[in-house]
């Protein structure tokens, strides 16, 4: 699937880095790295170890401050916004070391991803005004929707410790959904998966896009996933960008065959 399909040539991209440069004392993480994401599509962002790619995912989120260059997302810097109002702007987030209540239900942790969304403040809540109660009620609307969409009914009153590993995978995505991003970042999540469950994934990435109008960026080192399911893919190498392009373009490019797959 082209990256034309889904966004016109002349349509300004969801989300534009331009020269993002990240260091941590003597170390470069990220070397003017430059791209853009268009409406819509999905990009694999990839890379070997040390690459620079979780650091760019901690600049989307505002965990880290990039020394120079910009990030542009949906036209809107965003050095400009504090780290809580991330979600707000619509950019979502799953991590690789998964970050889930564990002694809370499925449905509990689908509810709370849907919080940053409410604008019922402390006070609102504590008396259960009107607007907590209408704000409550469109949280569990959209739990049941998204315990459907994901195949979670079976599991949505268990407690998250309680579940297989790949389910609690798809808690935390659901998670993420809850609070309605456009722009969906999926830190690896093929990470621990099983050869049934990576398949799965890959279609569920696919339905999602389709389905909830998202545009996604995937951190994978499953190379066979980031081919599949992307329409473009970003290759880094020790902070730089080696090459930005399509698939197959990308996995036959002589610098991505010696830094990713250590060959040539």
């Amino acid at each position: 699937m082209g990256e034309e399909i889904h966004q016109s040539a002349d349509a300004k991209p969801l989300l534009a880095i331009r020269d993002v440069t990240v260091r941590f004392g003597g170390i470069v993480a990220l070397d003017a790295v430059s791209f853009e994401v268009g409406h819509g599509i999905i990009v694999g962002l990839i890379g070997p170890n040390g690459a620079g790619k979780t650091t760019l995912f901690n600049c989307l989120s505002r965990l880290y401050q990039y020394e120079s260059g910009s990030i542009h997302f949906d036209g809107r810097s965003i050095a400009e916004l504090a780290r809580h109002q991330i979600a707000d702007v619509g950019i979502g987030r799953t991590f690789q070391n998964l970050a889930l209540f564990r002694t809370m239900s499925v449905r509990q942790n689908i509810m709370l991803g849907g919080h940053c969304r409410t604008r019922g403040g402390f006070l609102v809540n504590l008396l259960r005004l009107p607007l907590a109660k209408r704000e409550e009620a469109e949280l569990a609307r959209q739990a049941d929707d998204l315990v459907r969409l994901l195949d979670l009914d079976a599991v949505q009153h268990t407690r998250v410790m309680d579940l297989p590993f790949g389910t609690q995978k798809k808690v935390e995505l659901a998670r993420a959904l809850a609070a309605k991003p456009k722009l969906l970042l999926l830190d690896e999540p093929a990470g621990g998966l099983n050869h049934e469950e990576v398949g799965g994934l890959a279609a569920l990435i696919k339905r999602l896009r389709d389905e909830l109008k998202l545009t996604v960026l995937l951190v994978e080192h499953h190379m066979n996933l980031v081919m599949q399911v992307s329409d473009k893919v970003v290759a880094l190498d020790f902070g730089r960008k080696i090459a930005d392009g399509p698939p197959a373009h990308v996995q036959a490019h002589p610098e991505v065959i010696r830094a990713y797959l250590g060959a040539g």
